[in-house]
């Protein structure tokens, strides 16, 4: 049974007046509303409500301190905020649902915690065409404008699958039949290794990899295999190896 659907799990709130601007700029995205502070005026101002109107989005005032807390970073909204519409985004329940018997490959994100990893894995994972990218509430940054900017826009239109943590949205993968590997060296390598129908890949933390509470709902962990003395790749490139080599299985 689909899970209920928070406002996070269908939303990327953007926030700043640019980022705000662009996002009704851009007409291939759907904006829900935006919310302005109290007493907020100026030129960028009267350009949102004028881009607003003209694209028919409702406009809510609220107090500096509620666009704030709406906003989930009080040094760089500016005022302002808009509810973009990801129509790819879902929880992990829902894609389960959704996906039928057929195969499916996705990454799964575990405490990587840099917003530019985050969009460059978004943009990475999206134009590999895989059926999903894990991104849990709790452990990785939101996706912002920055990781929206890192994702040079792909993260409004990626397939984002929501759960509170990796652990959580592993176990639920495993659930509906996926086979759970985490990439980190010392595994068997990802290119030579038999992979079922329905894999998941998990990317850990930039510094510590694979966390802990991750661990026990591994089936195994995997290795990109390195050359040339070089020890390990950043995230976002392993990522982007991943993506394709599952891809490339694809054919």
């Amino acid at each position: 049974m689909s899970s209920a659907r928070s406002p996070k799990d269908t939303f990327i709130t953007v926030y700043g007046r640019k980022p705000v601007l662009e996002a009704l700029d851009d007409h291939t995205l759907r904006v829900d509303k935006v919310v302005l502070a109290e007493g907020l005026r100026g030129e960028p101002v009267r350009a949102i409500l004028a881009a607003a109107r003209d694209r028919g989005v409702q406009v809510q005032r609220a107090s500096a301190h509620r666009v704030k807390v709406l906003a989930g970073n009080g040094r760089h909204d500016q005022g302002v905020l808009a509810d973009v519409v990801a129509p790819r985004m879902a929880p992990v329940a829902d894609f389960l649902d959704e996906l039928g018997d057929g195969p499916a490959a996705v990454l799964v994100l575990d405490r990587v915690t840099n917003p530019a990893n985050v969009g460059m894995l978004l943009r990475s994972a999206t134009a590999a065409g895989l059926d999903g990218v894990l991104l849990p509430r709790r452990g990785v940054p939101a996706i912002d404008p920055l990781v929206v900017k890192a994702s040079a826009g792909v993260a409004f239109r990626a397939p984002v699958l929501r759960a509170a943590t990796a652990e959580e949205g592993c176990a639920t993968l495993r659930a509906g039949g996926f086979a759970v590997f985490g990439l980190d060296a010392g595994g068997e390598s990802l290119l030579d290794a038999a992979l079922p129908a329905r894999v998941a890949l998990v990317l850990g933390n930039e510094t510590d990899g694979l966390s802990a509470a991750v661990r026990p709902e591994l089936d195994a962990v995997l290795a990109i295999p390195m050359a040339g003395g070089v020890e390990s790749l950043n995230v976002a490139s392993a990522g982007a190896v991943a993506a394709f080599e599952l891809r490339r299985r694809r054919g």
